[in-house]
């Protein structure tokens, strides 16, 4: 049994400790707004928080985060500056990185609360998105570095 805090709620689950943090958050858990991009942690539509740094679910084992605290894009409040400014701007084309991309901007924000363009490329690097809104999403991380 592996137990960790999953969007501030405990949670155990029975499953070997080599599997990917991000089956056991689809296939287990039900927390199916994670993505499955590439398997390898390139491409960021994977991205969830532990103990609040931006990491790739895919090839993250689970009994790696036993005892820690994990927030999936379900976790992060609705309210939250990043997922107001997604909707203001209307960021998402088809949507499927976007869960990763405001996760990892969500840790961006909390690691540099005024990021300049170069900040922002950079930090936002491993995320990929095939319809190319990376405009918008810098937009948005503006915005909600302003709010």
């Amino acid at each position: 049994m592996i137990s960790f805090n999953l969007n501030g709620k405990q949670a155990n689950v029975d499953v070997a400790g080599d599997t990917p943090l991000l089956w056991v958050l689809r296939d287990t858990l039900a927390m199916t707004g994670t993505k499955f991009g590439c398997g390898k942690a390139l491409c960021g539509a994977c991205t969830v928080h532990l103990n609040g740094m931006a990491i790739r679910s895919c090839q993250t084992p689970i009994g790696s985060v036993a005892g820690q605290k994990v927030t999936t894009i379900e976790g992060l409040a609705a309210n939250h500056p990043i997922k107001k400014a997604w909707t203001a701007l209307d960021v998402p084309q088809c949507g499927y990185c976007q869960p990763g991309q405001m996760m990892q901007a969500a840790a961006l924000l909390a690691n540099n609360k005024r990021p300049n363009d170069n900040d922002i490329d950079a930090w936002m690097s491993g995320n990929i998105c095939r319809c190319g809104t990376y405009p918008r999403i810098r937009a948005a991380i503006k915005a909600a570095a302003k709010a």
